[in-house]
């Protein structure tokens, strides 16, 4: 028996192959289209400013009533990303159910419209969010837990819909040939099916948002966001430093919590 050959790396039928080939283009197009000045980024002079940056940084500011301030700014920040995602893990699975087919006969009337919704929500960030939010809100933590709740809105609820279309039917068949409602159809297959899956999303989507909560802050809505664009607009790099510090350790709890949540979940 001869050896069996492996397959070309290039075939003029091979999708893939043209697939690659059109993305490769397009990464040299963006090359050659960007005025990317990387002899001035590497420049002695670049090099001394950012060296001095980074040691300037080094040296975090410790008096015990600016920390206050740090400690006050971080379970802002943490509220705003709490209360954000949940307000947006509800929304988001309400405005699932229309955006899903969940099986063959189902008409899902209102799937394209919903998935129209989902989709304005998420592309607009939440900086612009909070931009237009704050005109109505006004300054302050509002705006800020309103605009991740509306662009996290968007994500979890296609995320959440795909959970619902991808999941295996078999038991939620079995309840609609004995006549059931498609509430308890659904309360009883396909939501204790999704329900693993729909935790690990809200939760990814709340580290996420810890970070977008610290970056709102920037346009006035509070936490250590604001506290990071005023010390960094004062070249304050003392104070700049320890903000960049309690992001890091927020982060990394909200991390650790997730992490401990998904594995007693998963018990």
């Amino acid at each position: 028996m001869s050896p069996v050959r492996p397959p070309p790396l290039w075939h003029w039928r091979c999708k893939a192959c043209w697939l690659n080939l059109g993305l490769l283009v397009l990464v040299l197009a963006s090359f050659m289209s960007l005025d990317l000045q990387w002899g001035r980024f590497w420049s002695l002079d670049a090099l001394a400013s950012m060296g001095r940056f980074v040691s300037e940084l080094l040296v975090p500011q410790t008096a015990p009533a600016f920390l206050h301030k740090v400690l006050w700014a971080s379970l802002e920040t943490l509220a705003m990303s709490a209360l954000g995602t949940a307000l947006a893990a509800v929304a988001g699975l309400a405005l699932a159910l229309p955006a899903a087919r969940t099986h063959a006969g189902d008409a899902a009337r209102w799937r394209g419209p919903t998935r129209l919704l989902l989709n304005a929500l998420r592309s607009i960030p939440e900086l612009v969010w909070a931009a237009l939010l704050l005109i109505s809100a006004g300054l302050g933590p509002l705006a800020g837990t309103l605009a991740l709740a509306l662009h996290t809105t968007g994500v979890l609820g296609r995320l959440f819909a795909e959970s619902f279309e991808n999941q295996p039917q078999g038991p939620a068949e079995a309840l609609r040939v004995r006549g059931l409602s498609k509430a308890k159809v659904f309360w009883y297959a396909d939501f204790p099916q999704a329900l693993p899956q729909l935790v690990s999303y809200t939760l990814y989507r709340w580290e996420n948002n810890i970070r977008a909560a610290a970056v709102l802050g920037v346009v006035g809505a509070g936490g250590l966001g604001q506290m990071l664009a005023f010390h960094m607009g004062l070249f304050q790099m003392m104070e700049t430093s320890s903000v960049l510090i309690a992001m890091m350790l927020l982060v990394a709890v909200v991390d650790a919590l997730s992490y401990f949540a998904r594995w007693a979940m998963q018990r």
